[in-house]
C-alpha cells in the first residue's frame, strides 16, 4: 500500500498514530529513529495493541543492541566446513550446525557466544541468526527463552522453533530489519562472498558477520574484491527485507 501525502503510516487499534502521539514512548534515539523510519515508510504498520507495538519496538532495539554485542565479541567468521564451537555447551553437527546440549540451559549458552568468543567460528548467516536469537533472549528474558528454545540449533536460516522469519521487498529499510547484498559474480574460489545479510542499524549503517558495522559503499567495495576476473556485474544491495514475526513473542 502506497503512502498518501500526509498520511502516518502506523495503525493501532484501527487508529491512525501521529508521531507527536508517540512521544512517551520514544526515550531513546535508536526508538526515535525505528519511529520516525515507520512513519515515512511506504508500508502500513499495523498492531493490534499498544502492548504489541510496544514489543516490536523493544525487539528492534534489541537487535541493535545484539549486532553491537556480537560485532564487539571475539567470533571469528569462517564457512561452514571450518565452524568450530564451544563444545561445553554445544555439539558440532557435520554440516557445521551447532545443537545446543541436552543439559544446557538456551540463555546461558546463547550468551557464551559473547562471553568466550574466541571459541566460535561461523558464516554469516549463522551471525544473523545468532543475533536474532540473543535479540529474543533480550527480549523475553531467560526464563521463557529456556522453555521456547530447548534444544536450539544455530544453522544459517533453519529456525525449528517460535523464531519464524518473514520477507517482503522493497528498500524502505527499518532499523533491525535483515536486508541482504547480493554478490552475483563471485570467485567460485572465495564462494562464501556471494552474498553478505546483515542487520540495518541506521542510516546508512549496516551489521554483517565477517565484514562489521559498515557503510554501504564500504561492503559493496569488499564483495566488489570478492568477484571473478572480468566480471561484468558489481556486487548490490537488494530490495528485499527480512524480519521476525514479532507477534509469536508478544
Amino acid at each position: 500500500m502506497l503512502k498518501e501525502a500526509g498520511a502516518k503510516m502506523i495503525n493501532i487499534n484501527q487508529q491512525t498514530i501521529q508521531l507527536d502521539d508517540l512521544s512517551d514512548y520514544l526515550t531513546t534515539k535508536e526508538q526515535k529513529d525505528i519511529v520516525t523510519k515507520m512513519v515515512k515508510s511506504k508500508e502500513v504498520f499495523y498492531f493490534q495493541t499498544l502492548s504489541e507495538f510496544e514489543f516490536e519496538l523493544l525487539f528492534r532495539t534489541k537487535t541493535l543492541k545484539a549486532a553491537h554485542d556480537l560485532n564487539n565479541s571475539k567470533v571469528q567468521f569462517t564457512t561452514f566446513t571450518y565452524a568450530f564451537c564451544n563444545r561445553k555447551y554445544w555439539d558440532r553437527l557435520g554440516n557445521g550446525g551447532f545443537l545446543l546440549k541436552s543439559n544446557v540451559r538456551p540463555s546461558v549458552a546463547i550468551l557464551d557466544i559473547l562471553k568466550n568468543g574466541s571459541l566460535y567460528a561461523f558464516d554469516c548467516s549463522t551471525g544473523i541468526a545468532i543475533v536474532l536469537y540473543l535479540a529474543t533472549l533480550y527480549s523475553i528474558g531467560s526464563r521463557r527463552f529456556d522453555l521456547l528454545f530447548d534444544r536450539l540449533l544455530l544453522l544459517d536460516w533453519q529456525f525449528h522453533n517460535p523464531l519464524r522469519l518473514t520477507q517482503k521487498y522493497g528498500n524502505d529499510f527499518i532499523p533491525g530489519d535483515i536486508v541482504h547484498f547480493n554478490n552475483p559474480d563471485v570467485n567460485p574460489k572465495e564462494a562464501h562472498w556471494r552474498a553478505e545479510n546483515v542487520i540495518f542499524m541506521s542510516d546508512d549503517q549496516y551489521y554483517g558477520h565477517g565484514v562489521g558495522i559498515k557503510k554501504a559503499s564500504t561492503i559493496l567495495s569488499f564483495l566488489n574484491k570478492k568477484r571473478k576476473p572480468n566480471s561484468r556485474i558489481p556486487a548490490y544491495l537488494m530490495n528485499l527485507i527480512t524480519r521476525p514475526v514479532y507477534q509469536n513473542f508478544s
